[in-house]
Parts: C-alpha cells; structure tokens; sequence
C-alpha cells in the first residue's frame, strides 16, 4: 500500500508585535466542520502524571481519497477558527493531493484549556515542547482510529510560530513527520529583537522610499519631546485621544504609548497587502501605500499631527473610543487568570512563552529604525518581573534579564536556532516581513531549501490565490506545491 502523507499547517492568534497568521477570507461563504475533542495528557515529561484534558481539533475530508495524504492543521498562539479547515492554500494542496485534513488547537489557547486558570502553576505546562510532543500524542492518535497505513508520513505545514512548529517537529519527531513547510517562522531565539523594527524601516524604503520614512522618524522625534514637559503631556494626550491624561513621571506609561504609536504601523507592514480580507477584517486596506500617502500629506500638518491622523484613522477603523496607554492596564490584562475573562486575548500566554523561550523583543534601541529610543529592552523585561510576579519568583528562583538570556540559550541549543539539523523542510520567507529577520532567507542545502518571496509580507503564500498576487508569490506557491509532491515520492 502507498504509505499516507500527513500535512501538519500551524497557526497562530492575534497580538500586537507577534508572528500572526490572520484568519482566511469569506468566511461567511464557507461551511464550517464542527469541533471534535481529543483526550490529551497534561505533563508529556512525567509518566507517573496521568493528568488529561480535552484538547478543540476539527476535520474535513472531502478531498480524502485511500492512500493519499493527511493534512493536520496545527494550532498557534490563540483560537482554532474552523475557518482554516475548509480555506487557505493548503486546502488547494489538499485537493491536489486527496487529503484528509485535521485541525489541532494549541494547549492554552482558544477553547484548549488543559488546567482551571492561567497561574503560573498552570503556565508551566505551557512549551514549544510540551506542544510538540501534544502533535505527536495526537497524531499517534488519529493513526489508530481512521486505520492508517503502516509507514504513513507526516508532512508539517506552519505560518509563523507555529511555522516555528512545524520546522521543530520534523526536527524533534523526525519518525512521526516526513517533512515540513515552515512559513514566516523566527527560528532563532533572541532577547533583544532590535531587527525587527530595522526591518519595517527597509520594508517602508521599499515600498514607498526616503519621504515617508523621514517623516515618520520626524514624528517620533517630536512625540519624544513632548514626552519631556507636562505642556507636551496634554499635547500627547489630545492629539492621540488617551484614555486619561499622560503622566510622564511614569517612564512606563512612556514606553507604552510609544510602543503603541509604533504598533500603529508596524502592523501594517508585517500584514503589507496580504489577502485578509476574506475574513472580515477592517484594516486589510490600510496598506504601507496608505500609510505613507497620509505621512506624506502636508495639507494634514506637520509629521506628528500626521501621525495622530493615521492613529485617528486605526481608531475609527476598529472602533476604539481611546487609546489605553497606561503600563498599569497592560498589567492589569495579563494579571487576569480566568480563561473566560475579557481581557484573555492570549496576552499572558504568549508572553508567558516570550519570557520563558523565546524572547522576540522588538526594541527600538537600534539606530537603523524610525520609532526613536523610548522602547528600551527593560520595558519588555519589566513586564515578565509584573505579569508573573513573586509566584514566578518562588517556582523559578528568580528573575531578571539574565534569566530570559539563559531561557533563550537553552531554546537555541534545543532547537538549533537557524541551523536545523534536519532534512526536508522547505523555509518560505517574505521580504516585507519583519518576522524574517529570525528566519533563513538563503540556503545552499537542497535538504532545507529556503524561498524568499520578493514584496511579500507575513505568511502570504499562506493565504487563498486572489487575481492581483505578483508573480513571484503565484511562483512560490508552486514551488512549495511541486516539493510537497517530490516529497510524497521519497521514502
């Protein structure tokens, strides 16, 4: 019998300066397969815990034919739309390839809620590696029940952290998972993630050149001057509608706001021109083009008033009353335990793991980058000392910078950083994307071959084809496709 192929595609939820993959378009045409629950065991690292939960995961097997391939879906940091089981170009390769295809949610997020509350009690059975081995558990899983075949091969799909996934579990699992396309994945682990800003600043170059970048680095300049007196704290707090008046005593409050204002368009370029859309979303058509018309714009004031447009713009866009610039509200939000709560928007969790693995700090104390020298590293740090507090202190031993140099260290030498020892994994790349900066862009390995996708952003090969797609990226979807199909043929 022809071994079955298993196509794992990771994906990822929602927050400001994380690797996200935004949900797939018109929604509301699609039919969406109900949740299933899978027993799932709490501590993969004890045996003698025989703790379990239940764990979301959906299917589809309209394009399934006997002895083709299986697709498994692979949850990120936050819900398990069924949206994605029935959309997106991996459903245009499971109907090359007559797949079955599986939808796992991510441990901690969505409806995945493998204990009572977020404590850091709870919190540590939140990992890269616990989800990992939850792939492998449930994987082993569906083998048995929808009797696959003996030898059948497992290829994981990946769109940002879960990219991330993907790569590793081919890595880690190498007999679960035959081999992996690993999309706008940070494969490096790095405290201090000054690139990524650096990047936006190229991606702004790129896209619409030397103007508009001017005119945002002369916004921020100005906003940090009136960061230095309270006559520029009531200009700050008019021109960007704070929910309560700035207090620049609090270098937090400070740090915050400006990460915020930063936010407004880094987000924007990390999700450049990508095919969002088709889910709804609101900001889909606020694009670098847009961005930097506005900047550009004389008739709208000087560079900050300009700013405070665009922040006006983003506002009205997503129906927010005023910006919550407080560093207080921020921790009051990840101090919050209760899944069902409102203010879980899988804040706590994802930081939890940045403080814990991985890092990805986007800091704006490097030079090459428009957003000034008021979103330090201790900023970052700070909220992993707030967020986690004297609990983290007594199960940890301590914590300070030091600590989350170590936790990334470790993450390194588990994974490999950018030199996976592995084979069979394809590295797929946008150039507009800050996100790359953590990834391989280059690879002379025929082994990991890497695809860097020219003016593409954040996870675009990822998304349905639409009509206005460049060249370049209908180009990499078929080059992905084509070794997915090498793949199949090799043993």
């Amino acid at each position: 019998m022809v071994p079955l192929l298993v196509i794992l595609l990771t994906l990822t939820g929602a927050w400001a300066g994380r690797p996200v993959l935004l949900p797939p378009p018109h929604a509301a045409d699609l039919v969406l397969p109900p949740d299933q629950w899978f027993t799932q065991k709490l501590d993969h690292n004890n045996p003698g815990d025989d703790r379990t939960w239940q764990q979301r995961y959906q299917v589809n097997d309209t394009f399934y034919q006997p002895g083709g391939p299986v697709f498994l879906m692979i949850g990120g940091e936050g819900p398990a739309t069924a949206i994605w089981v029935v959309a997106g170009q991996w459903i245009e390769y499971a109907q090359q390839y007559g797949a079955l295809c599986f939808q796992l949610e991510h441990r901690f997020y969505g409806e995945s809620r493998p204990t009572a509350d977020m404590s850091v009690e709870n919190l540590q059975y939140l990992s890269s590696e616990q989800a990992l081995a939850d792939l492998a558990s449930f994987s082993a899983a569906m083998t048995e029940q929808y009797a696959l075949p003996e030898g059948t091969k497992w290829v994981a799909f990946g769109g940002s952290y879960p990219g991330t996934l993907a790569a590793w579990y081919r890595l880690k699992y190498p007999d679960m998972v035959h081999a992996a396309v690993s999309t706008s994945a940070p494969l490096l682990a790095k405290t201090d993630f000054l690139e990524y800003k650096q990047v936006v600043k190229d991606s702004i170059y790129a896209k619409s050149g030397e103007q508009c970048y001017m005119n945002v680095q002369q916004a921020f300049a100005d906003a940090e001057q009136l960061l230095e007196h309270p006559i520029g704290w009531r200009s700050l707090t008019s021109a960007f509608q704070l929910c309560a008046a700035f207090d620049g005593t609090s270098s937090l409050d400070g740090n915050n706001l400006m990460q915020i204002l930063a936010d407004r368009i880094e987000s924007v370029v990390q999700y450049n021109e990508d095919n969002r859309a088709f889910s709804g979303h609101k900001d889909a058509n606020i694009t670098i083009g847009s961005v930097c018309e506005l900047m550009n714009d004389e008739s709208m004031g000087v560079p900050i008033e300009r700013l405070a447009a665009l922040n006006d713009l983003i506002m009205t866009v997503h129906e927010e009353t005023c910006v919550e610039h407080r560093y207080q509200s921020l921790i009051d939000k990840m101090t919050d335990l209760d899944f069902a709560s409102e203010n879980n928007d899988a804040t706590r969790t994802w930081i939890w793991q940045t403080c814990t693995e991985f890092g990805w700090y986007q800091t704006a104390e490097g030079a090459e980058q428009p957003f000034g020298q008021h979103i330090p590293l201790s900023y970052y740090i700070q909220q992993c000392i707030d967020a986690y507090g004297p609990e983290y202190v007594w199960i940890y031993g301590g914590y300070d910078q030091s600590f989350v140099d170590a936790a990334v260290a470790a993450t390194n030498a588990k994974y490999g950083g950018r030199d996976l020892a592995t084979s069979r994994v394809v590295l797929v790349n946008g150039s507009i994307d800050p996100w790359h900066a953590m990834g391989v862009i280059v690879s002379s390995d025929p082994a990991l071959p890497a695809v860097y996708i020219n003016g593409t952003a954040h996870c675009a090969n990822m998304y349905p084809a639409r009509a206005e797609d460049s060249p370049e990226l209908v180009a990499a979807r078929q080059q992905i496709g084509d070794l997915i199909g090498q793949w199949l043929q090799e043993d």
